[in-house]
């Protein structure tokens, strides 16, 4: 009921915005790239990524890596693949009716710059502090899923501004599929969580992705 929520939300925001921009190339542009990324990321990677979780959690295990070491890399292989997706996106913006190539939902069209200049350099932290809270309490894999969201939510809402709120059912869905099939293959071995360690985990990664952020704002162009 949650996913569906979330995806209602998402798919909602998305028409009204897709309404509101249609007279104007770029923006229109960009809002279909954002549709591309729940359609394709979202809907089709999340539902195979459900479909096939215990299959893909079974060839997990079979990495022979302790289970953090397999977690923090299998969260940035995801990762990339969503940067993948999205920098392919930004790439076909005269495709999307944007003959200009003012429209973009990435920082910059070239792959190796967005993931190292922008996004994944960024996320692996987050990524670290999830290993270390499953040491320490027995997160769901739906639970990750939600609070990883909640965190990405918030990540672009403090680099983009408060208007990300309204897209949160978006945003969540994105960043949340990073990390739910890396929990897939977590054991559940430690305490099961308290209310309060749930905005722990919200707030611990974006703690440690800060001062990442906050150098590669200060490089040069």
């Amino acid at each position: 009921m949650t996913i569906a929520l979330l995806l209602l939300w998402a798919a909602g925001f998305q028409a009204l915005l897709l309404a509101a921009s249609w007279s104007n190339p770029v923006e229109r542009a960009i809002v279909l790239m954002a549709i591309g990324v729940l359609l394709i990321w979202v809907i089709l990677g999340g539902g195979l990524m459900w479909r096939y979780r215990i299959p893909l959690a079974a060839a997990a295990h079979k990495v022979p890596l302790g289970w953090r070491s397999r977690f923090v890399l299998l969260a940035i292989l995801l990762a990339l693949l969503e940067e993948a997706i999205t920098t392919t996106l930004t790439n076909l913006a005269p495709l999307f009716g944007d003959v200009t190539r003012q429209a973009a939902i990435t920082a910059s069209t070239n792959y190796v710059e967005v993931v190292t200049r922008h996004s994944v350099v960024v996320f692996i932290p987050m990524f670290v502090a999830w290993a270390v809270l499953l040491s320490w309490r027995a997160f769901s894999p739906f639970a990750v899923m939600l609070v990883f969201g909640v965190s990405g939510l918030l990540g672009e809402v403090l680099a983009f501004g408060p208007q990300n709120f309204l897209a949160a059912g978006f945003w969540i869905l994105v960043y949340g599929l990073m990390v739910y099939l890396p929990a897939c293959t977590v054991p559940l071995a430690a305490p099961p969580p308290r209310l309060w360690h749930y905005p722990v985990a919200v707030v611990l990664p974006i703690i440690l992705a800060g001062p990442i952020a906050l150098a590669l704002m200060r490089l040069p162009g």
